[in-house]
């Protein structure tokens, strides 16, 4: 398959970097985002996101005219679908996916296609989204066969292949990570595989759309069930006032056992949705997958009722104090570790559950992030934090924070990174 030119629509953690490794190949390479900013700072060798390195390969890319951000497709040879899948309702008691933004793209990819082309979808699915995305192709453009109805003998190629990168590590993970790789046919499985060759150094594994669908569904919510088990762990150790940091390293002392650490929730686009992608397709059969994600969501209320206990106890041992005049700072935003990622974010939902209860000042700590808007609770430096806190809550083990020791005595640390307070910690 001779490639000159790919498309990635979707310009976001996963579509930016993608795009900027392939024009590191010196493939020409046409990012697209509907967002204009986003495509004016690319087009100025500039980036969005927080990604080690991103920013000087991206900047490489555009001085060397292998990348260019548009808003608008272009006629390329290959495609790649990279938008996010959001839930229709989120508040719902089993969230739905929602395909508008594949389905958008698609339709904004069909005028352009050619006998030839290959359109690869990694936006993570429910099992059965490519197959549907060829069928709406096909609707759009008769004048083309697609693998849906004519399998190898079609005009155009579709196929699936799930990222599975680590946010932190993107770039390195994009070219070295094995890659599971689902066509609708055999052919469609061997130009997707032959396209991700040009970067990928890992292996390419080849199977049919519907299990690459559910082999990335499945990885996060393998995940989302051994957090599940942590985070109920460390909630049943609070009330046996039973250090659990301790009590998981001993028994990961087993060789058969490997614990993962407890948190405030899960967060990201990734294990905190993509279960939901079986429950809401497989809800009669999905028990423990379900339980899961309940007992991740209700983390984030957990910890909320450990602040409100440390108010009370600040209440309690002095009269004299009122509510207003205690200040509550909460250190980290991100779903985790060292990035500016607050999608789904654990910790973003305890700060705004906190603000909204509580009367006196609430400041949070957010090192990957210059500015946040539209809060009740605002931003100030560590230093800040740490001088007025009254009460100081660990949300996120930034590499910032753990040689840093708070002056109060009333904390909340749920990752166990202050041991000098070993005895607030959950």
């Amino acid at each position: 398959m001779s490639i000159k030119s790919v498309s990635i629509i979707g310009l976001g953690y996963i579509g930016l970097p993608t795009a900027a490794v392939l024009a590191d190949c010196k493939l020409r390479v046409f990012g697209v985002d509907i967002n204009q900013s986003v495509v004016d700072k690319i087009n100025d060798g500039k980036i969005h996101i927080v990604e080690p390195s991103l920013d000087k390969i991206v900047l490489d890319a555009v001085r060397n005219g292998y990348l260019t951000a548009s808003t608008t497709i272009k006629e390329t040879d290959v495609y790649v679908i990279a938008v996010p899948t959001p839930f229709k309702n989120s508040k719902a008691k089993i969230p739905q996916p929602n395909l508008d933004y594949i389905k958008s793209a698609t339709y904004s990819i069909a005028p352009h296609l050619k006998r030839g082309d290959l359109i690869i979808l990694e936006s993570t699915s429910p099992v059965g989204t490519t197959k549907k995305l060829s069928e709406w192709l096909s609707a759009l453009r008769e004048d083309l066969k697609f693998p849906s109805k004519y399998l190898d003998d079609s005009d155009v190629s579709i196929a699936y292949c799930p990222e599975r990168v680590l946010p932190g590590n993107v770039l390195s993970e994009l070219i070295s990570n094995d890659r599971v790789i689902g066509g609708l046919s055999t052919n469609c499985s061997n130009k997707a595989k032959e396209f991700y060759k040009y970067f990928v150094e890992g292996e390419c594994i080849v199977t049919n759309a519907e299990t690459a669908e559910m082999t990335k569904l499945t990885e996060n919510a393998s995940r989302d069930v051994q957090i599940a088990f942590a985070n109920e762990l460390s909630v049943i150790c609070d009330e046996l006032n039973i250090d659990v940091w301790e009590l998981i390293s001993l028994a990961n002392k087993h060789p058969r056992v490997n614990i993962l650490e407890p948190g405030p929730g899960v967060g990201g686009h990734c294990i905190a949705v993509d279960p939901w992608f079986i429950v809401s397709k497989n809800p009669l059969t999905s028990q423990m997958i379900h339980t899961a994600r309940q007992i991740n969501d209700q983390k984030p209320k957990w910890v909320v009722g450990k602040v409100i206990k440390e108010i009370n106890k600040i209440l309690t041992s002095s009269t004299k104090t009122k509510s207003k005049e205690i200040t509550i700072a909460c250190f980290g935003l991100s779903f985790k570790p060292n990035i500016d990622d607050l999608r789904e974010s654990p910790a973003m939902e305890i700060v705004r559950k906190i603000a909204d209860f509580h009367d006196g000042k609430v400041v949070a700590v957010e090192p990957n992030i210059e500015k946040l808007e539209g809060e009740k609770f605002h931003l100030v430096s560590m230093d800040d934090a740490l001088e007025i806190a009254n009460i100081s809550v660990l949300l996120v083990n930034h590499d910032e924070f753990k040689n840093v020791y708070p002056k109060s005595s009333f904390i909340v640390d749920v990752k166990g990174i202050w041991p000098a307070n070993k005895s607030n910690i959950e």
